[in-house]
């Protein structure tokens, strides 16, 4: 599976994307988004299968939340999320240093590839079949407590269809 990804820094989206590949449904985030738990809940409720986060933690919130919170966006939703980040630039001109770290993460929170800070391609086996193996052993969706809160995928309300 190969994505392309491109944007303009500081643009916010209007919608949330989930793009149906021949492998199955793809949720597209950015590197913020990844700190939104409702944002990945809403991929999931669309039956993505994987949630791809493009981005560029610095090395001061890198090292400490950018594995956490893939492993909590995959577990969260028992899905995957892969992450990719620019590598690490420490030349003196550097405008900006990158965490690097790009990742795949599968539904158990499992690491099944990370790079390191430099220039490298993650490879992963990914088996979506695994997303609803562990749906039906742990049936988070089913046992949610709708009755005393409830997350409102907005697009759907006002009537697009998924």
């Amino acid at each position: 599976m190969c994505i392309e990804l491109t944007c303009d820094w500081g643009l916010q989206g209007g919608a949330l994307t989930v793009v149906d590949t021949e492998y199955g449904k793809v949720g597209i985030g950015i590197c913020y988004d990844i700190r939104f738990p409702e944002m990945a809940t809403v991929y999931a409720n669309r039956g993505a299968q994987m949630i791809v986060y493009p981005g560029a933690f610095n090395i001061t919130t890198g090292p400490l939340h950018w594995q956490l919170l893939t492993q909590a966006r995959a577990v969260d939703n028992l899905l995957h999320v892969a992450t990719c980040s620019p590598a690490r630039d420490t030349s003196d001109g550097a405008k900006y240093t990158a965490w690097g770290h790009s990742s795949v993460v599968g539904p158990f929170a499992e690491v099944m590839a990370e790079a390191g800070h430099g220039q490298e391609i993650v490879y992963a086996d990914i088996d979506f079949k695994k997303n609803d193996t562990r749906r039906k052993n742990l049936p988070l969706q089913s046992q949610k407590r709708n009755d005393l809160y409830e997350l409102k995928d907005c697009r759907n309300a006002i009537g697009f269809k998924f």
